[in-house]
């Protein structure tokens, strides 16, 4: 976590292997903002709760996040991943606004863009080495 929710307009940044522990420990909820057909084809983190930020296949806003996010949290912080880390800043943000102490997943479940173009080799959730599945 290197900036304050002021600055960043959600309670900060945190490392997969921080959103790990929180999860294993309990301390934290992990919500995969992630589409439906990325988590069944890409793969998903067991015990991650699924709230879509957009919408597969035209990626429109999700009109039940709120409620969805809401009921995900459950009274607790929450960790938020994505892909990359891009799109779980705009839920963190959004989490906030609906008073939930919401936390960004660096790197999201696949990391950035390598030289060849592919993911999963530039940082994320997979390539550090933490849970998760295929179906």
């Amino acid at each position: 976590m290197t900036m304050s929710n002021n600055e960043l307009g959600y309670a900060g940044d945190i490392s997969p292997e921080t959103a790990n522990d929180w999860m294993q420990s309990g301390a934290a909820v992990m919500v995969d903002v992630r589409t439906d057909a990325e988590l069944a084809w890409v793969g998903f983190v067991p015990g991650a709760i699924g709230v879509a930020w957009k919408q597969w296949p035209d990626m429109t806003m999700n009109p039940a996040f709120d409620e969805a996010v809401r009921a995900a949290a459950n009274g607790k912080k929450i960790a938020l991943l994505c892909r990359s880390g891009v799109r779980s800043i705009a839920a963190a943000k959004r989490a906030t606004e609906l008073g939930l102490e919401a936390y960004n997943i660096l790197e999201g479940f696949e990391g950035d863009v390598d030289a060849a173009g592919h993911r999963g080799t530039q940082g994320g959730w997979r390539m550090r080495g933490l849970p998760w599945r295929q179906n």
